[in-house]
């Protein structure tokens, strides 16, 4: 029993060393995909064409999502083409940082005044971007050849 042990334990730290060198750059890839696709998909809902928003999405912005603070309309054009800009510039990783936060922002606000029952999805959303807020767009990013072009060392924004 002891000596089968000794070889499971083995197993699981040779398994984990392998996975310990998978870099970075591919959960900020993968997060930056799955991040433009959650936001951009959903802005595509809300036009028509290129960008016009449907009346539709007023009455959604009117009604069911019914935000403190800002007119309807208002709420709707904003949220509308934050989510069109800022999850283009998450996938290209260009301003990454403050795009992941700009979308944290909404995210927050979706939970909070709107689908507060969501949080298990709005949880994932911000896990994703708490990451990109916190590392970046990582090694295959406008950020990063930016930066290597600029002699720095690390993304700054």
């Amino acid at each position: 029993m002891g000596e089968l042990f000794q070889q499971a334990s083995r197993l699981i730290l040779q398994v984990n060393s392998i996975l310990a060198r998978i870099p970075d750059w591919t959960y900020a890839s993968l997060m930056r995909v799955a991040v433009f696709f959650v936001f951009f998909l959903s802005a595509r809902t809300k036009v028509d064409g290129f960008m016009t928003l449907k009346s539709s999405t007023f009455y959604l912005f009117e009604n069911e999502y019914a935000l403190p603070v800002i007119p309807s309309a208002w709420a709707a054009y904003m949220a509308t083409y934050a989510e069109h800009v800022f999850s283009v510039l998450v996938l290209v990783g260009l301003a990454t940082r403050l795009s992941a936060l700009a979308l944290l922002v909404m995210t927050a606000v979706i939970q909070i005044f709107v689908y507060p029952e969501a949080y298990v999805v709005h949880m994932t959303w911000a896990a994703m971007l708490l990451y990109l807020v916190s590392k970046g767009g990582g090694l295959f990013s406008v950020d990063e050849a930016v930066a290597r072009t600029l002699g720095q060392d690390k993304q700054v924004w």
